[in-house]
C-alpha cells in the first residue's frame, strides 16, 4: 500500500467530495493524507467528519487522514496529487450567466462551458486558476493535479499557461455516459445482457463537452455501424442511459435528457457526438436545438434553471450535515468516476490505464491548434501521461468543433490580458449568440459583467466596456 498527500482544493464539496472519499476508501493499493483546503472553511470541516464516518464503514479498506487547512500552502506543501474542484462565485452570479441572455433570446441548459454564461464564468475562474497554478509551482511542483471544474478547457489551459512545466489534466465523465448510451444500444441490438461500459473500447477527440466518437467496438462488433437501427426505434421517444433509472426518466429530472440530440447529430454525421444533450446544444447555433424553452423540451432535454440549483445545493447541504452526524448511513461503494483509478496509475500501483482525459495539445489532434486543451484518450502510468493520437474528425464536425476551440483560445487569451474588447469578440462569436445584433451584445455583456462586478473588481483593472 503506497503512501500518498492528496491536496484537494474546493474541500468543501458538497457532492463530489464525497464520491472522492468513497473511492478512496476503496482503493486497497493507496493509503495516506486528504488535506481539504476550502474559502468555506464550515464545509471543508463538514466533510472531515464524513471522512472520519467513512473510515468507520465496515466496507472501508483505505483509511485515510482527513485535515482542514485554513491556507492553500498548508494543503499543497509535500503534496503528491492535487484535486481542483472549486464553484467559482456564487449561484448568485450564476443566475446572472444564465438567466440574463434570456431576455435577449438566448436560453442555456447548462451555462457553464461555452456561450455567454461560459465566458462569464471563465472571466471569474481563469484569475482564480493563475493564483492556484503559482501556489503549485512554488508548493508542490512534481505534483499531478487533476481539474474537475468548469470551464475545463479554460482552468486546464490556465494552469499549462502559467506553469509551462505542470502535470495537469483535466477529468470529465461525459465520454462515460456516451459508453453507457453503447451500452444500452448493445443490450437493445445484440440482444445480451447490458454489459460494461469498459467494454465498449472507443476512440474519442474533441474539446471538453464537445467530443466526438470516432469509433466504438464491442466483441468485435462496430458499434457506430449499430446505431442507427437503435435510432430508429428511439429517436421520438428518446432514450435515458443512465443505470438505474427507466428510459424516460429524463423528463423528470433536470439533468438528464433523451439524447435525442445526440441521435440527430449521428444522422446528421455519422460520429457520435459524447457528451450530454444539455451540453452539446450549447455549442451549436441556437437555432439549430436551443432557441427557446419550448425548442429544449422539444428536443427532450431541460433548461436547468439556477433557482432548481440553489434548491438542489441546500438538500446536499442538509445530507452532508446528516451524513457527518451519523443519522443517515454512509454508503461506501465505487462510484462511476476515474479520478482514482487515474491516481492509481500514476502512482504506479496498478497497471497502465488508457482514459479520456484534457491536457495540451502537442499534436494529438492535429486539426486543432498546437497549444490549445484538447480531449482525447491518454495512457496513464506510473509518473507518466501520454496523449494518444486520435483519429481525424470528419470535416464538417471539425469544423465545429475548430470554431469552439478557437472561442475558447480567444475568450482565454482576452483574459489572461484583461482585454475586454477581445474577450467580448469571442463572446459575439459564441454559436449561442449568433443573430444577436453587435449593440444588444454590448448591452448584455455589460449586464452581466456588472452581475458578477463583486467576483471581477480584484482582478481586472477596470470593468468599463
Amino acid at each position: 500500500m503506497k503512501n500518498v498527500k492528496i491536496a484537494y482544493i474546493g474541500g468543501g464539496s458538497k457532492a463530489w467530495a464525497r464520491v472522492f472519499m468513497t473511492d478512496l476508501a476503496l482503493a486497497e493499493e493507496l493509503c495516506g493524507e486528504l488535506a481539504l483546503y476550502d474559502i468555506d472553511l464550515p464545509a471543508a470541516e463538514l466533510n472531515k467528519r464524513i471522512g472520519a464516518r467513512i473510515n468507520e464503514a465496515p466496507e472501508t479498506v483505505s483509511k485515510w487522514k482527513y485535515t482542514v487547512c485554513s491556507e492553500i500552502g498548508e494543503a499543497l506543501d509535500g503534496a503528491d496529487f492535487v484535486v481542483c474542484s472549486i464553484l467559482p462565485g456564487t449561484f448568485d452570479e450564476m443566475a446572472g450567466d444564465v438567466h440574463l441572455p434570456e431576455e435577449y433570446g438566448i436560453y442555456q441548459s447548462v451555462g457553464d462551458t461555452v456561450g455567454p454564461g461560459g465566458v462569464l464564468r471563465a472571466m471569474r475562474t481563469v484569475p482564480i486558476y493563475e493564483g492556484f497554478a503559482k501556489e503549485i509551482k512554488a508548493r508542490c511542483p512534481d505534483a499531478w493535479v487533476l481539474n474537475l471544474t468548469n470551464p475545463m478547457t479554460a482552468c486546464t489551459k490556465t494552469l499549462y499557461d502559467v506553469f509551462p512545466e505542470i502535470k495537469a489534466f483535466g477529468c470529465c465523465h461525459e465520454v462515460f455516459h456516451a459508453q453507457e448510451f453503447l451500452c444500452c444500444v448493445a443490450k437493445e441490438m445484440l440482444g445480451v445482457e447490458r454489459p460494461d461500459r469498459s467494454e465498449i473500447k472507443i476512440d474519442a477527440c474533441g474539446v471538453n463537452h464537445f467530443t466526438w466518437i470516432t469509433e466504438a467496438d464491442y466483441n468485435g462488433n462496430d458499434m457506430l455501424a449499430l446505431l442507427p437501427g437503435f435510432i430508429d426505434r428511439y429517436y421520438e421517444s428518446g432514450y435515458c442511459e443512465r443505470e438505474g433509472t427507466a428510459p424516460g426518466d429524463f423528463r423528470d429530472d433536470p439533468f438528464l435528457y433523451g439524447n435525442k440530440v445526440k441521435m440527430d447529430l449521428f444522422r446528421r454525421f455519422g460520429v457520435l457526438a459524447a457528451a450530454g444533450d444539455r451540453h452539446l446544444a450549447e455549442f451549436m447555433d441556437r437555432s439549430w436545438y436551443i432557441k427557446d424553452k419550448e425548442d429544449a423540451e422539444r428536443w427532450l432535454f431541460h433548461l436547468t434553471t439556477v433557482d432548481y440549483r440553489k434548491k438542489d445545493r441546500i438538500e446536499k447541504i442538509e445530507l452532508s450535515r446528516r451524513l457527518a452526524d451519523g443519522t443517515e448511513k454512509i454508503e461506501v461503494k465505487h462510484s462511476d468516476e476515474e479520478c482514482v483509478e487515474l491516481i492509481k496509475a500514476l502512482a504506479g500501483v496498478i497497471p497502465q490505464r488508457i482514459s479520456n482525459a484534457n491536457v495540451i495539445n502537442v499534436g494529438q489532434m492535429p486539426d486543432m491548434p498546437i497549444g490549445s486543451i484538447v480531449e482525447t484518450n491518454c495512457v496513464f502510468s506510473h509518473n507518466s501521461l501520454k496523449p494518444i493520437t486520435s483519429r481525424r474528425l470528419p470535416p464538417d464536425v471539425n469544423a465545429l468543433v475548430l470554431r469552439n476551440a478557437i472561442n475558447i483560445e480567444n475568450t482565454y487569451y482576452g483574459i489572461k490580458n484583461r482585454d475586454l474588447r477581445m474577450i467580448f469578440e469571442a463572446f459575439m462569436n459564441q454559436p449561442l449568440c449568433a443573430g444577436l445584433s453587435v449593440s444588444d451584445g454590448r448591452e448584455l455583456f455589460r449586464r452581466m459583467i456588472a452581475a458578477t462586478s463583486g467576483y471581477l473588481k480584484d482582478y481586472y483593472p477596470s470593468l468599463s466596456f
